[in-house]
């Protein structure tokens, strides 16, 4: 004779999946200590150690791993405020004797500009670039000297910050676009304010790519 059984108890409902709409679309991972392996070598490497570390980690494939470390990076520099002027007042050009040649705090003003750039901060990157044109302004070059080959390098720093800004906008990180039109326009006369000098002394005018860039788009 078959006898069945019935629990007593009854049987609990499956748990529902845990709701995850209400969190953010780009929260970040809450992060853990680093190994302390991994620590003593980052604070002993040498920068260009470093740098090829971060290459090879970038190159490697791993998905995500591009995303995290520019994340990262637009972290520390909006910590540190590297959009900045270093300096309160300094020249990012000298002349002697009729020789216009950058100096380092030149040097300093395009390195704050890439990486902020670089790391998808393009309309941070705007006034700092700015300066560097700005700083022209009064001087006067060979074209076949120094000044013009580090001209020639911040016009195309300009366009690739401007590549930077569109990324920006079409990754939905712009979040304040009053700022980033303000910084567009300061650009865009300091561009039109060189021209306009250069062409009145008759010299070869250095930022068309970057003339290029600014004429064709706007927030």
């Amino acid at each position: 004779m078959h006898t069945s059984f019935h629990s007593t108890h009854p049987r609990k409902p499956p748990m529902p999946a845990p709701d995850i709409s209400s969190r953010p679309v780009n929260a970040r991972p809450v992060l853990g200590h680093v190994n302390l392996m991994a620590d003593t070598l980052i604070a002993n490497a040498t920068l260009d150690d470093l740098r090829a570390i971060v290459r090879n980690m970038v190159a490697s494939a791993t998905p995500g791993i591009a995303t995290a470390l520019t994340a990262a990076a637009r972290d520390r520099l909006q910590q540190t405020n590297a959009r900045c002027i270093p300096g309160t007042s300094f020249c990012l050009f000298t002349t002697y004797g009729g020789h216009v040649a950058p100096t380092p705090q030149l040097q300093d003003v395009l390195k704050r500009a890439r990486a902020l750039y670089g790391s998808g901060m393009g309309f941070a990157s705007l006034s700092l670039l700015a300066s560097a044109v700005r700083s022209t302004i009064g001087t006067r070059w060979d074209a076949e000297g120094e000044a013009a080959e580090v001209l020639a390098v911040i016009d195309a720093d300009i366009a690739q910050a401007i590549q930077s800004c569109k990324e920006e906008v079409e990754a939905g990180r712009v979040g304040d676009y009053t700022s980033a039109r303000k910084a567009l326009a300061e650009l865009r006369s300091t561009v039109d304010a060189s021209y306009a000098e250069i062409e009145a002394w008759g010299g070869e005018f250095p930022f068309e790519r970057a003339a290029s860039s600014l004429a064709y788009w706007n927030v």
